[in-house]
């Protein structure tokens, strides 16, 4: 294989690859706070863990926090340190005497902030793209660029990218393990089943065993279609397996000796009876996943759903021929891939939109498989090259198009011309919609967050337009005998001005209604000091997203938890008396809201 730095157009590919990642996964990782329960909780738990020096024992507020294994905290550990050794001097305080941002780094965090805290997820989807790219260019040449680049413009992708989850380390350590092993399975060299091996151990430190789970009920479909039961036995290899357990197994055990309680709270609680059981709260119906795949793969949702109705028509009309060459072979395991996870987790009795989210990149890889195939069939035809002879032609159509009839023209076609692989109108027109949608949505989605809903106001018109002038210019153009080579081009720009809008406009919308970064600012603008704060009627979001921000436990009125000191009580609106009624003799005095939020501020002497 040629070096990327000897091959120009390699360069200029990984060059435009590192631009578009670069701005799609790194681009406003802190420009909103952390969101949700899980982002401050598991952002927390990788502090605490690097201050007290522990890598085994994951802990919130000081106490064992075993739901996730490692890898996640050990990642965010480290972009912690990294940070903290780059801290700028202490910034002046304000007026008050505190960072005007609690979450910068600053004495009070050191090196802990928003950023550093959604690395992890950043440079996991980053790699798993750089994967994507040389794997392809390795085994399917040609289509590398788009494959990547099709996977990182996901929405997916680019949501979990800027998320302080488990998610996307496990979707990465899965991605790279299914590739290593397809990768032997096209040359038998025995390194590449060593690296699924340890993938799948990186994995297994990621979300728990149900990456080996999920990678063994791909290879044993995958065997079972092809019909060679040899693939399950070969690849059992036994040094393989000693790489698995070498890497993953030694913090099992660790935390298993700290905490006794772990394999109770982790192996029944939180992977069996999460699985079997609603006892987490996150029921959904059976189909839940359907739309939320779809929703996963925008913009490249109705490429994917032609890619899979091809592939199921060439199964039902060619049977078992239909996995007959190396190409039908890697669609088929791609197919099984992401079906995969999508049927497991539908089975699920809690549901979460993270859990199917390894099932994108194949639903990515399937897309760039079918738009490869249809390139096939549009360069043979390609009358700017020098036309191949009569009997090339024709192998070329058999071999190009047997998996896609939909597209397959006569012989005479290809001879004059005629047929040049474009894109049909009512394709290009549902592709364009698409797009169009996805930069509506982006730009109302500061009035979504804001309100909960959408208004008709001025600025909904003014998206509409925008979204209106962007479909009906990206499907003009793929209708036009360049669409096919402009696809990935149109439709990446629909994506970056989609990704600009939600960071630009959206993000202190987000920020306002669904951190608690404001609430802690608020706090800490009221007081030189530390103070106990104490919650009344909120919700496990702000009491999670307080104990990250102001880096210490918050406490609950709710179970009694009333501090005996003078304190901060965030509370909801209208709240003033019924906190007054639990702290008889002691003054309650109103400090400020936080409408965006519907919370009060008060002080308890």
């Amino acid at each position: 294989m040629t070096l990327p730095s000897a091959n120009p157009r390699a360069r200029t590919e990984i060059l435009l690859l590192v631009a578009c990642c670069g701005f799609l996964l790194f681009y406003g990782l802190g420009a909103f706070g952390l969101l949700g329960a899980d982002e401050p909780r598991y952002a927390q738990v990788a502090r605490e863990m690097l201050n007290r020096g522990d890598w085994v024992s994951p802990t919130l507020n000081g106490k064992p926090w075993l739901e996730k294994p490692p890898l996640y905290y050990w990642q965010a550990m480290l972009a912690y340190r990294v940070a903290r050794a780059f801290a700028p001097a202490p910034a002046e305080n304000g007026a008050m005497g505190v960072p005007a941002r609690p979450s910068r780094t600053s004495p009070a965090n050191d090196g802990v902030s928003e950023q550093t805290a959604r690395l992890p997820g950043a440079l996991d989807a980053a790699i798993m793209i750089a994967v994507v790219y040389f794997f392809l260019r390795r085994y399917h040449a040609g289509s590398e660029l788009d494959g990547a680049l099709i996977t990182a413009s996901c929405a997916g992708v680019i949501g979990f990218a800027h998320a302080a989850s488990t998610d996307m380390p496990l979707t990465a350590t899965f991605t790279v393990g299914l590739l290593a092993w397809y990768a032997w399975f096209e040359n038998r060299r025995r390194i590449d089943l060593a690296i699924f091996y340890l993938f799948l151990a990186l994995g297994m430190l990621a979300k728990g065993p149900v990456a080996p789970a999920l990678a063994a009920v791909v290879v044993i479909l995958f065997a079972a279609a092809k019909r060679d039961w040899r693939l399950v036995l070969q690849t059992l290899w036994i040094p393989g397996i000693v790489v698995f357990f070498a890497v993953a197994l030694p913090w099992y055990v660790a935390v298993q000796m700290r905490n006794p309680e772990f394999f109770r709270v982790f192996i029944l609680e939180h992977n069996l009876a999460r699985f079997s059981s609603n006892v987490y709260h996150h029921p959904q119906p059976f189909w839940f996943y359907l739309p939320v795949f779809l929703l996963a793969l925008m913009p490249w949702t109705l490429w994917l759903v032609a890619a899979v109705v091809e592939r199921i028509r060439g199964i039902w009309r060619e049977g078992r021929e239909a996995f007959a060459s190396p190409d039908d072979s890697w669609a088929l395991f791609l197919l099984l891939w992401m079906i995969d996870p999508v049927l497991f987790f539908s089975a699920s009795r809690s549901k979460l939109p993270g859990y199917i989210l390894p099932a994108v990149p194949a639903g990515a890889l399937l897309v760039t498989e079918y738009l490869a195939a249809r390139r096939d069939v549009a360069s043979i035809v390609e009358v700017r090259r020098p036309a191949p002879k009569g009997a090339d032609i024709q192998q070329a159509v058999e071999v190009s198009l047997k998996r896609y009839p939909d597209t397959k023209p006569s012989s005479s076609a290809y001879r004059s011309g005629e047929h040049e692989g474009r894109i049909s109108w009512p394709m290009a027109a549902a592709h364009g919609v698409l797009c169009g949608l996805l930069i509506f949505a982006a730009l109302s989605a500061a009035a979504i967050a804001a309100t909960h809903h959408l208004t008709l106001s001025k600025g909904t018109y003014i998206a509409a337009t925008i979204a209106v002038v962007f479909a009906i210019g990206i499907a003009a153009v793929l209708v036009t005998r360049s669409g096919p080579r402009l696809l990935r081009s149109t439709t990446m720009m629909a994506v970056v001005v989609s990704v600009a809008a939600v960071i630009r406009l959206a993000a202190p919308a987000l920020d306002a209604t669904q951190s608690s970064r404001p609430i802690a600012q608020t706090i800490q603008a009221f007081s030189r000091e530390p103070v106990p704060v104490a919650l009344y009627h909120v919700g496990r979001i702000q009491e999670y997203g307080l104990d990250f921000y102001l880096n210490r436990p918050t406490q609950l009125y709710e179970i009694g938890e009333i501090p005996a000191a003078a304190h901060v009580v965030v509370a909801a609106q209208g709240s003033q008396a019924q906190v007054a009624q639990l702290v008889p003799g002691r003054r309650v005095s109103y400090l400020t809201s936080i409408p965006a939020q519907k919370l009060e501020l008060y002080w308890v002497k």
